[in-house]
């Protein structure tokens, strides 16, 4: 049982007002808020160990550096890597389908096929389009249905021996869909495919064990699981981190540097070039063994509390429809409520200090499938509480009797 009212005292922003309210905080999927606890394994950085990693003699770098590592074992610790350089330091879940999408260019053929979900976030749809149009593969679409699921079926009839790499998320940003992603890897594997799973959404409610999963690739961004922007990290297979070339070059992912030709550093300083988010990814270590010591079946258990009631409430509005009815979703309700655009209900919400977000969250195809400009969406996160969805229920009713 979660004790919501001390875990709030750990945010020291839910104490704020906006536009002379209380702070209702409803806007997590975007990015999460950050305890105090990793606030000050920031503030200790910058007062007692700020320096360079790695290659320094002097005392302060070797400070940071083991707590640059020690971070990177506690993540590879949280998602059961094998080994600790299977975890690659990155700016976030984008830079990290990047990094994979640019290796794979020396990989693919004009022949061959990639599949993407129909309900992928921009970052895991782009990127693909342009290793497509680098190497002339063919990028093909999961669809899903009304409900915001994937349609399984097809998925299997898609896949085939041409089939090179299958782009999955975890969890839907805009609907909070739960992929079955066990099923996804399988199959692919059976032909031959290497999987990217997309876990920025589901890394704030669900513990992915990659060894288990069988995953190729898995990414999750620091800023959604309690953490600071700018840090992220890409788990990625010994097998597959050695095939790829590095993505950037500079300095630290070099072995020897001549004129006449550059070797390349051992896992996983190859894919970490330059001076890293030293900081972040130390915070990033800090925000999961935060999170862990609430415990993530308590927060998922808590969190599911938070929906059905968000669900029931908000469906008492007369107009309001919700897209994504998923029979298994995460904390994220996006709805409309008939004959209002989205962005209007989000501006009087704000009014009220009430933070959502609005719009096609960079995930433009699920809007056009279900033909709409876009949808509030409200993302619950273990410190919201019921009385907060009372307030969101409270100012959808204004703002309808307002603008209707």
């Amino acid at each position: 049982m979660l004790k919501v009212t001390n875990i709030r005292n750990d945010f020291p922003i839910l104490k704020r007002e906006v536009n002379g309210k209380p702070l209702v905080y409803l806007d997590n999927a975007a990015t999460s808020q950050t305890p105090q606890q990793v606030i000050d394994v920031i503030t200790d950085y910058y007062h007692n160990y700020n320096a360079n990693i790695h290659r320094g003699v002097h005392a302060l770098s070797q400070e940071a550096t083991d707590k640059y590592e020690e971070a990177r074992a506690i993540i590879q610790r949280h998602i059961n890597a094998a080994k600790p350089h299977e975890v690659i330091f990155t700016s976030g879940t984008t830079h990290s389908i990047n990094l994979v999408a640019n290796g794979f260019s020396s990989l693919i053929k004009k022949e061959d096929e990639i599949l993407v979900s129909a309900m992928e976030h921009h970052s895991n749809i782009v990127p693909w389009q342009m290793l497509c149009e680098r190497t002339g593969a063919t990028l093909k679409v999961i669809p899903m249905n009304q409900e915001g699921e994937l349609v399984m079926k097809t998925y299997h009839e898609l896949l085939s021996p041409k089939t090179k790499l299958v782009f999955c998320n975890h969890v839907s940003n805009a609907l909070g869909t739960v992929n079955p992603i066990e099923e996804i890897i399988g199959a692919a594997h059976k032909v031959g495919a290497a999987v990217l799973i997309d876990g920025a959404q589901a890394a704030p409610h669900i513990i992915a064990d990659v060894q288990a999963l069988d995953v190729d690739f898995y990414t999750i961004s620091a800023h959604k699981v309690c953490g600071p922007t700018g840090a992220g990290m890409l788990y990625g297979k010994e097998e597959w981190l050695k095939r790829l070339p590095p993505y950037q070059g500079g300095g630290e992912m070099i072995a020897e540097v001549t004129f006449e030709k550059t070797t390349y550093a051992d896992l996983p300083h190859k894919f970490e070039a330059g001076t890293p988010n030293i900081c972040g990814g130390i915070a990033f270590g800090a925000a999961l063994d935060y999170m862990n010591h609430i415990g993530f079946d308590a927060i998922a258990a808590y969190e599911q509390e938070l929906l059905t009631y968000a669900t029931e409430q908000l469906l008492s509005i007369e107009g309001l429809k919700i897209y994504g009815t998923a029979k298994e979703k995460t904390s994220v309700i996006s709805f409309n409520v008939e004959q209002i655009h989205p962005y209007d209900i989000g501006t009087i919400l704000d009014k009220l200090g009430i933070a959502v977000r609005t719009g096609h969250h960079c995930a433009q195809p699920i809007m056009d499938f279900y033909k709409i400009p876009g949808t509030v969406r409200a993302s619950f996160c273990f410190y919201n509480t019921k009385e907060e969805v009372d307030t969101l229920v409270a100012g959808v009713k204004r703002a309808k009797s307002m603008l209707l």
